[in-house]
């Protein structure tokens, strides 16, 4: 696989480069799953790839990746202002019965497993981990299931941003907060390589489901090369070189999606933004 090095500033605006620039925005935890499928789109493409990861959505707007690994509450929140600059063409169908065989995930609501919450009512005045206001399974799913309850005057007690669902999970852990909403996908890699959280955590809510993060194409690239991403994104389960990764990643394969697929997220939106209701605290 060739890859090649780019400064921020060296991307061009071509309509169809000769590489393929991929980021994530996404969990650092899947990070050898990004990276398998960014090297597989280029092998089949014949074309250099690289991966890098970012850490700010704003960078998004500026439009300097062909390939971005994206929450879809910003493609939402963008697409909503027709400010995004990329489309969803695929999105991972997750491996196991509860995703049923769909492309979506879920929400998962844990607490320490000594504690005496038992759902996620129980959590009114206690403290709250998000990972950051950008993520839906984090932030904007347990936004919408306040509203949902109406509870919309405050609900929990000292709300923390960690960054990321790992550190969230980590903090939980160790009684540093009562409570957060951990993206299943992220759980589950979570507990499969550090066994001893289970012993840690449970469980006590499930939140959604929602359409999972999709893999957006810039909108500046041909149709011709939207399509072609696309489709070697829908075969990766059958690349003898992919399917293992994929397997450790719990991706079983890709779907083809697009704007519309998201719009139980866009729903979920509107309603909060209709009550005004559009931050935790």
């Amino acid at each position: 696989m060739r890859r090649k090095t780019h400064s921020h500033n060296d991307v061009g605006r071509s309509a169809d480069r000769a590489d393929l620039r991929f980021a994530t925005f996404l969990a650092p935890k899947l990070m050898p799953t990004y990276q398998a499928i960014a090297d597989a789109v280029g092998r089949h493409l014949d074309m250099s790839t690289q991966l890098v990861v970012e850490d700010s959505y704003e960078r998004c707007l500026e439009d300097e990746h062909e390939v971005c690994f994206v929450c879809s509450l910003p493609y939402i929140m963008f697409d909503r202002e027709d400010k995004a600059p990329a489309m969803p063409v695929a999105a991972p169908v997750l491996r196991g019965e509860r995703y049923q065989n769909t492309p979506i995930y879920f929400s998962d609501v844990i607490v320490r497993r000594d504690s005496p919450i038992s759902s996620f009512i129980d959590l009114r005045n206690h403290s709250w981990a998000y990972n950051e206001p950008w993520s839906q399974s984090g932030y904007g799913v347990t936004r919408y299931h306040l509203l949902t309850l109406g509870e919309t005057n405050g609900f929990f007690g000292d709300i923390v941003a960690s960054g990321f669902h790992e550190e969230s999970i980590r903090m939980v852990a160790r009684g540093l907060v009562d409570g957060s909403a951990i993206d299943s996908h992220v759980l589950e890699l979570e507990l499969l390589e550090n066994p001893e959280l289970d012993r840690l955590l449970k469980v006590v809510d499930v939140l959604g489901p929602s359409t999972v993060q999709p893999i957006a194409v810039s909108k500046r690239l041909s149709d011709s090369l939207h399509t072609a991403i696309r489709d070697v994104l829908v075969g990766l389960h059958e690349d003898p070189e992919v399917q293992p990764l994929l397997e450790l990643g719990l991706v079983d394969h890709f779907v083809a999606v697009g704007p519309s697929s998201y719009d139980d997220i866009r729903a979920m939106v509107d309603a909060c933004e209709t009550a005004g209701f559009m931050t935790l605290a």
